[in-house]
């Protein structure tokens, strides 16, 4: 009797543990401004993201990231351009990372916030508390 006890508690406390591991920011996801989706992935310990497309892809592949404020980088294509870098952390936050925003060509400090498995909260900062806040849906 016992032992079927502990095993029950242990199969609870499982099932309660899986959701907070399930928050995986590894995917596709759609950005609220310019039709854009980020493809997320992991490079090494950390976080980061590229641009897949956007309603200026869409209309003009072969865009180029022409504000950036190093010159040298003006002629990368905008899509799978590097957006997001850097980021450490997890299960549900991540820190200490980079993002860039090829509509103004500035690279803001950032964090990453899983709401549920499905929704992230994004954050730029120029300096804090001078940031903005996105959320972003998963496509896939």
């Amino acid at each position: 009797m016992k032992l079927s006890l502990l095993a029950a508690a242990a199969t609870l406390a499982a099932s309660l543990a899986a959701p907070a591991l399930a928050a995986d920011p590894t995917g596709l996801w759609q950005t609220p401004t310019n039709g854009g989706q980020v493809r997320i992935s992991r490079c090494g310990q950390a976080l980061c993201g590229v641009l897949v497309t956007s309603n200026h892809i869409r209309s003009m592949p072969t865009m180029t990231d022409e504000k950036n404020r190093d010159a040298s980088l003006r002629t990368r294509t905008l899509r799978n351009l590097p957006l997001l870098n850097g980021f450490t952390g997890g299960p549900t936050e991540w820190r200490g990372g980079t993002v860039y925003n090829p509509d103004d060509g500035r690279t803001y400090s950032g964090s990453i916030t899983m709401q549920n498995d499905n929704t992230l909260r994004l954050q730029g900062c120029v300096v804090r508390p001078l940031c903005r806040n996105q959320t972003w849906t998963r496509v896939r």
